[in-house]
């Protein structure tokens, strides 16, 4: 059955025409042309073609789209934006990742901290789906402790001299480029590290049992060097990662409705075509419950994201509402993709639905660009001043 889309407090009236115009044209998008590669692509952890997706969807102004038009940008609101993380989301984690980790955490940072010969080289290529990029950040023994990072690069006469791995990444395997973090004698420093680059390696991480979908992997860098004109000159310490992981995770706070609304949807149709003791399941009181519970949290964490969109695009949202976003749509993500298993019964495990593969890569999403435990510490700070993240004593 056609995704029919789920409004309950008609949050469509409040969008603009040409936002409600670009979700439509990303969601016919998506769901003719990505939708039927997904259930395949987890079952084997075969990844997606991103390479040849990535044209199509920057042609349709997908990839980089809050990035201005200057340097390749659709120019669009946050709104806009969130909203194709949204369908993106509800067709596979794996695709709003691809969406998310191209516009917020590589042309983002280019935008923000680079030069511009690295803006006017790198970001136009990306916003068409010419070029892939990757965010190396994340390290075997460093996740929530990004201050701890074990990655050094060490100035010397013609550059900087990389070693460390990352491990973790989105589109490792296939990018292009890697924008990477690492510690220096100055602080942490951003470097732009090209494919073939010498002592760089990139590899695929399978056995996964989320984001089968998705290319995931692993970047390693042995005595690497790389010229001073790839070092981000602008990035100036941990905070100009932080503002970058922001960008990730309002993505991710619209991706994870995505996926309840696609749980949602599935069971309510499920529910009233399915018959148990003479009846429709839809018309037990218990199943009734399920779903208006899920109805309540789509319809919860959609206002709190309508609200961010516009906060985002007025420049006055903070990094705790951020925070708060993404750590409630992810639990309501969370909920909705395990009550939906719940009213299918055994039929929710199948892969001819989407429920199973939702309900393991919404654990990926509750992890990464912070863990909902950093969320929390993270809204704990604000409201009370007091940082909980390290021990004092």
């Amino acid at each position: 059955m056609k995704f029919q889309g789920v409004d309950f407090y008609d949050i469509d009236e409040l969008l603009s025409d040409e936002e409600k115009m670009t979700r439509n044209l990303v969601r016919e998008f998506l769901e003719k042309e990505v939708a039927p590669l997904v259930t395949d692509a987890f079952h084997q952890e075969k990844p997606v073609n991103m390479e040849k997706l990535a044209p199509r969807m920057g042609e349709l102004g997908m990839i980089g789209a809050f990035i201005p038009e200057e340097y390749g940008g659709a120019g669009t609101s946050y709104v806009t934006f969130g909203l194709m993380c949204q369908e993106a989301e509800r067709i596979d984690s794996a695709v709003r990742g691809f969406i998310g980790v191209q516009s917020g955490l590589v042309m983002y940072p280019i935008w923000r901290f680079g030069s511009e010969a690295q803006k006017q080289k790198w970001l136009p290529a990306v916003a068409r789906g010419k070029k892939i990029g990757c965010f190396g950040l994340t390290e075997p023994n460093r996740g929530s402790d990004v201050a701890s990072m074990e990655t050094v690069a060490k100035k010397n006469t013609d550059g900087w001299v990389i070693n460390g791995t990352k491990q973790w990444i989105s589109d490792a395997s296939i990018a292009d480029f890697a924008v990477v973090w690492a510690q220096t004698d100055e602080g942490v420093k951003g470097f732009i590290v090209e494919r073939g680059t010498a002592g760089f390696s990139q590899s695929f991480q399978n056995r996964k049992g989320s984001m089968r979908a998705g290319d995931i992997g692993e970047l390693a860098f042995s005595d690497c060097r790389v010229p001073e004109e790839n070092r981000l000159p602008n990035a100036k310490g941990l905070g100009s990662t932080f503002s970058c992981l922001n960008q990730a995770r309002y993505g991710i706070a619209w991706g994870a409705i995505g996926i309840a609304m696609d749980c949602y949807e599935t069971a309510l149709n499920y529910t009233r075509e399915r018959e148990q003791f003479g009846a429709p399941i839809a018309s037990y009181q218990l199943v009734q419950e399920k779903l208006v519970t899920m109805l309540i949290e789509i319809t919860r964490g959609q206002l709190l994201n309508y609200r961010l969109g516009r906060l985002m695009d007025e420049g006055k949202a903070r990094y705790a509402q951020i925070s708060l976003a993404k750590k409630n749509n992810v639990a309501a993500a969370r909920l909705c993709s395990r009550t939906a298993r719940e009213l299918l019964g055994a039929n929710g495990i199948s892969l001819d639905y989407p429920l199973i593969r939702h309900m393991a890569n919404v654990e990926s999403i509750y992890t990464y660009q912070g863990t909902d435990d950093i969320h929390t510490l993270i809204l704990g700070y604000d409201i009370t001043g007091i940082p909980a993240f390290r021990r004092t004593s």
